[in-house]
């Protein structure tokens, strides 16, 4: 899965580079997890983003209100995620670079949310616990959108290790057809809990510290009279 931008030449076309970067950005927004990497280029084109993510939002959303899901277990359940995967998997390969393929991410990840939501009130999983799984997904979406915004790429086994939108929502349905869903919802948010948290922290402590020696470095370049100059300045700011 391509989850940052690759090597661009010594001389790169400024139009040919903002594309690039916006669709490594949109890939990674997207979350698409393992599945979706072994299917990528056995795809052909794929299927047009925004209108697929359209027809997926609706197709559960159509769902919940008819009531298919019933008593939350069985079969039913799997309508709504089987849905989804189907309208959305087929979209990876597109470059993301239509006028509005920027509202493919929002739509993936709101999609999965509100499917987290019909299976879980359906099977009667305790809501606090729907409550958890959702935001520690929607940390992990925060996280690349701020990482990436700086020009920070998370690694691409944090997209694989996290399972992807689509893995996350095929275990989930799972679960809620085989009645266990409640302990799927559990073990889920423990593992990618401590998973995202753990890289993220890491991560940014990385960071610091690589940064810390080129600032060292500025600082100790800096003349007695330019420091003097930059202390008095801050003093009389304050």
């Amino acid at each position: 899965m391509i989850t940052q931008p690759q090597a661009a030449p010594a001389v790169a076309d400024p139009d040919e580079e903002r594309r690039r970067v916006q669709t490594a950005r949109l890939l990674a927004y997207r979350d698409d997890g393992p599945l979706v990497a072994v299917l990528r280029d056995r795809m052909g084109p794929g299927l047009p983003p925004v209108p697929a993510a359209l027809a997926s939002l609706l197709a559960v959303v159509a769902a919940g209100v008819t009531g298919v899901l019933g008593d939350g277990s069985g079969p039913a359940v799997l309508l709504p995620v089987l849905a989804m995967v189907v309208l959305v998997v087929p979209t990876a390969p597109r470059d993301h670079l239509g006028r509005f393929d920027w509202l493919v991410p929002p739509l993936i990840r709101g999609t999965e949310f509100l499917t987290i939501i019909l299976l879980g009130l359906a099977a009667d999983t305790p809501k606090w616990l729907l409550f958890v799984l959702i935001y520690v997904v929607g940390y992990h979406t925060y996280d690349t959108v701020y990482r990436t915004r700086q020009s920070i790429w998370p690694a691409p086994w944090v997209f694989q290790a996290g399972l992807g939108w689509e893995v996350r929502l095929l275990l989930l349905g799972a679960g809620a057809a085989l009645g266990v869903l409640d302990w799927v919802v559990a073990v889920m948010c423990v593992y990618l809990g401590v998973l995202f948290a753990v890289e993220s922290v890491t991560s940014w402590v990385r960071l610091d510290k690589q940064a810390s020696p080129a600032q060292a470095s500025d600082d100790l370049e800096a003349s007695p009279e330019e420091a003097m100059e930059q202390a008095t300045g801050e003093a009389d700011k304050a």
